[in-house]
């Protein structure tokens, strides 16, 4: 496991760290394939009970490394292989309490991911954006399903159409965060919480997982869609033009596309 991602386990606990505050979390390729690695091997290990995610007080993850992205995109004849699909097969399935906390931005797939779990402690400093249109591409991490789901058609189309930042009480209030805290209470709290739950009778706490996640058919097909069709839009001019004008810290020009 690269340094970018840190893994501890206490008491049947495992937390994952975003690890590289510097490039505000923001993930990348090798990344993906530590968070899925550990995420597969933790679902089969009875010895991890639980499983956190979280980023830093400031950030939790700013979502794709674009540089990255654009040196290693999925591959759409193969995206069930890429290593950002391997990650969100592994959220999407485990079958243990996931936990996450959450401060600071969580941009793209680092917020869809939390959509996938269980409990999510927030930050009043959560910042939450889906700006994959702004982005020229277009959801993934099965948010077009699921945060319809979750928050009603209009509210998830405001959010996924317009791409604009939303923040902990509004996440709170559409179902997206459990709680709401002071930043520096959200990682205690978490590992509080996933202490909790550690504690509890594993297989009860499978079963009942397994059971609310029945209401959602297709989900998985829906993610292969989404990704295909991110695939190519990432390859076309819009995206091109968005992610040159993120380098180049300017707004883009989609008046011809």
């Amino acid at each position: 496991m690269s340094d970018d991602i840190l893994m501890h386990r206490e008491g049947g606990v495992m937390t994952l760290t975003f690890n590289r505050v510097d490039k505000k979390n923001a993930i990348t390729t090798t990344m993906y394939l530590d968070l899925a690695n550990a995420l597969r091997d933790a679902a089969q290990d009875d010895s991890v009970r639980v499983a956190v995610l979280q980023g830093a007080v400031e950030v939790f993850s700013a979502g794709n490394d674009l540089a990255d992205f654009l040196k290693n995109p999925p591959n759409a004849d193969a995206v069930e292989q890429a290593p950002v699909i391997q990650f969100l097969e592994a959220i999407r399935t485990f079958p243990k309490p996931l936990v996450a906390g959450v401060c600071g931005p969580a941009v793209g797939i680092g917020a869809t991911m939390l959509l996938h779990c269980d409990l999510v402690y927030a930050g009043d400093n959560a910042a939450f954006s889906l700006p994959f249109v702004n982005l020229g591409v277009c959801a993934e991490g099965g948010s077009s399903l699921l945060l319809p789901m979750l928050s009603g058609y209009q509210r998830a189309a405001e959010k996924l159409l317009l791409g604009e930042a939303f923040y902990a009480e509004e996440a709170l209030d559409m179902g997206l965060v459990t709680r709401v805290l002071p930043p520096h209470e959200v990682a205690a709290y978490a590992q509080a919480q996933a202490t909790k739950l550690a504690a509890k009778p594993s297989e009860s706490l499978r079963v009942t997982k397994a059971l609310m996640k029945q209401p959602q058919p297709g989900l998985q097909g829906v993610m292969v869609e989404e990704i295909r069709h991110f695939c190519r839009l990432l390859n076309g001019p819009a995206a091109k033009e968005a992610i040159q004008a993120v380098m180049e810290k300017r707004k883009p020009d989609f008046s011809k596309f």
